[in-house]
């Protein structure tokens, strides 16, 4: 029997019970179709943090007591003292420190609650904060302990809607301040909305709170980052009576981390729950190879009459066997590439509702991810229709034609 006759056969089996074989195809359309999704959903994520971890900062370097990421552990360990011996270092360019202050915002009628970041010029560019109207805060503000503010956009635009800050005075807990710029639009950053941040000159924030130790420092690093991180570690050991020559973070009262540093982190954690969910996703296409086996075992025995007919007019077993792989495969094929164009369509879609609230995400397809989905389905059409193909094909034409079932 030719392969050509043996392939028109399985598609006329096929075809003759649509809705089992729609149904057959839903669990590798649902398998197939998580994996690329999961996979690629990842993916369009990861680029958008790491797209706004360069475009907020990138290349900086942050300095944090160890109490900001560590519970239960100090949160004054930077001191005053602690940025001026680091601005001193020759392998850094620009350094602000940075005193956070929560406290409401009051404007008239409108109420706020960003987070206020006491500071100094130096954040603008280390940020790369873009002005929108007015002026940062410069040298004179932090001198003088000056009662103003620069707001972020979203803040601007709640306190005030359209029309223009400059000049106008808004409260910050009791004390008001008078607005000398607005920056223009940044977007999010790790869940973050920067367009709501208010700063304010370092040393008015200090005079407030009455804070002696900084929330945290930011700089640039002149040349490689790794050497400005070893010296800032060198120099705060030192200054904090803090021995530790294996390096050994858990010794220090300080976090040094590179924007770098942060974007390893999201790789490595991404990579993590990439493949945790392509597992989960994998499972799925799993129970679907299972449903494959025990439709096919169906077929064969309903159609045991037919395979003894087909074998006592001359069809070998290996044609036989042909028969139901093909039959098993090509259900597979269709459920995946079903599953990977209606992946690929709702990848897009998510993509595009999640861009309504986080800003602009471009949905990342992962051609490995297609790939490999496409061939996991092949191997279980092989692996799952194997068994009943050779059960068909192992059966005797006399006992087949005898068969009541």
């Amino acid at each position: 029997m030719k392969l050509r006759d043996t392939i028109r056969t399985s598609a006329r089996a096929l075809t003759i019970n649509k809705m089992r074989s729609a149904l057959t195809m839903l669990g590798i359309i649902i398998g197939v179709g998580s994996v690329v999704l999961m996979v690629s959903v990842g993916r369009s994520f990861e680029g958008y943090i790491l797209d706004q971890i360069d475009s907020f900062g990138g290349g900086a370097i942050d300095l944090y007591p160890t109490g900001f990421e560590k519970f239960g552990q100090t949160l004054d360990s930077l001191k005053f003292e602690d940025y001026e011996a680091v601005k001193r270092l020759s392998t850094v360019e620009s350094i602000a420190p940075v005193i956070i202050v929560t406290e409401k915002i009051t404007y008239g009628t409108e109420e706020a609650s960003p987070m206020v970041f006491g500071t100094t010029k130096e954040i603008q560019r280390n940020y790369g904060l873009k002005l929108d109207l007015g002026r940062f805060i410069d040298e004179r503000d932090v001198k003088s302990a000056s009662s103003v503010a620069v707001l972020a956009s979203e803040t601007a635009e709640n306190l005030f809607g359209n029309a223009n800050p400059i000049g106008e005075r808004i409260r910050i807990g009791e004390r008001f301040y008078t607005v000398i710029g607005t920056l223009k639009t940044v977007g999010s950053l790790l869940l973050q909305d920067l367009d709501e941040f208010v700063y304010v000159p370092y040393s008015t924030a200090r005079s407030v709170t009455g804070q002696r130790y900084l929330s945290y420092i930011n700089l640039l690093a002149v040349g490689d980052d790794k050497l400005a991180q070893q010296d800032i570690k060198t120099i705060l050991r030192k200054r904090h009576s803090i021995r530790n020559p294996e390096d050994d973070p858990d010794k220090d009262d300080f976090l040094v981390r590179s924007s770098e540093q942060v974007t390893e982190i999201i790789n490595s954690v991404s990579l993590g729950l990439t493949a945790f969910m392509g597992l989960i996703a994998g499972i799925s296409l799993l129970v679907g190879g299972i449903g494959i086996m025990n439709i096919m075992l169906v077929s064969v025995a309903e159609r045991t009459r037919e395979i003894g007919l087909r074998k006592a007019l001359g069809a070998r077993r290996q044609d036989i066997l042909f028969q139901f792989l093909i039959e098993a495969v090509a259900l597979t094929i269709a459920g995946g590439v079903i599953g990977i164009i209606g992946a690929l369509l709702l990848g897009l879609v998510l993509t595009a509702v999640a861009g309504k609230f986080l800003g602009d995400i471009s949905f990342a397809m992962s051609l490995p991810a297609v790939l490999a989905a496409a061939l996991m389905a092949g191997v279980i059409g092989v692996a799952f229709g194997l068994y009943p193909a050779r059960k068909a094909a192992a059966l005797s034409p006399m006992e087949a034609i005898r068969w009541e079932g």
